[in-house]
């Protein structure tokens, strides 16, 4: 009885194992728009948000690449200063368009922001780069409290909330596909919004990280 007992219990123990096996490879290889960091960094220009999104085409979308159709994203970064005396204000607001296409000819994909673009043999490299995404450079000067006593005074219970948002610009698609997009959740990419608060100690510590 102990043996088929024992014996049980380790075949209950590996069904265990295989099911959180399986379920990890069922979120690992999930279609859709997921944020895996968001954070702020000094750069040369000042502060900037930055956020790392894991990106996974679905196959319809990634059809109508590869037939030519460009997809583009938005990406939304806002950064909202939180005041006890008045309404909250907003800071910065960033929104940034990054365009992804695929060349038969050459058989690259490429990711174009602005003027500026990228080209590469795989698609999943493609989605790696087009994943990391910053904002437009936020004055050093609007997050450093030594401006003055009243500024100070100002400022001393105020914070900064960060938010960070990635989703597929079904709107920028060709007029045929777009009626089918916005009936469909097959277009419907969206990483959803995502806030957090910066405190000072954040934000010396990325300043320090630069120096």
């Amino acid at each position: 009885m102990r043996y088929c007992k024992k014996k049980h219990n380790i075949l209950r123990n590996i069904l265990a194992g295989l099911v959180i096996i399986l379920l990890n490879n069922t979120v690992a290889l999930a279609d859709g728009i997921f944020l895996r960091k968001a954070e702020i960094r000094m750069s040369d220009e000042g502060y900037q948000l930055t956020a790392n999104f894991d990106i996974k085409l679905n196959p319809i979308v990634e059809e109508a690449l590869t037939h030519g159709i460009t997809i583009n994203f938005l990406s939304e970064f806002t950064l909202t200063k939180l005041r006890w005396y008045w309404l909250n204000e907003v800071a910065s607001k960033t929104e940034l368009n990054t365009k992804l296409s695929y060349s038969a000819l050459t058989r690259q994909y490429r990711i174009k922001r602005g003027t500026l673009f990228q080209n590469f043999a795989r698609l999943e490299d493609a989605l790696q780069a087009l994943g990391n995404q910053s904002s437009n450079p936020i004055s050093a000067e609007l997050l450093n409290k030594n401006s003055g006593y009243i500024v100070s005074l100002l400022t001393s219970n105020s914070d900064y909330t960060a938010y960070a948002r990635m989703r597929l610009d079904v709107s920028q698609l060709p007029k045929p596909l777009q009626v089918n997009a916005l009936t469909s959740d097959e277009w419907k990419m969206d990483s959803d919004g995502y806030s957090w608060k910066l405190v000072p100690e954040e934000i010396a510590k990325a300043r320090k990280a630069e120096q």
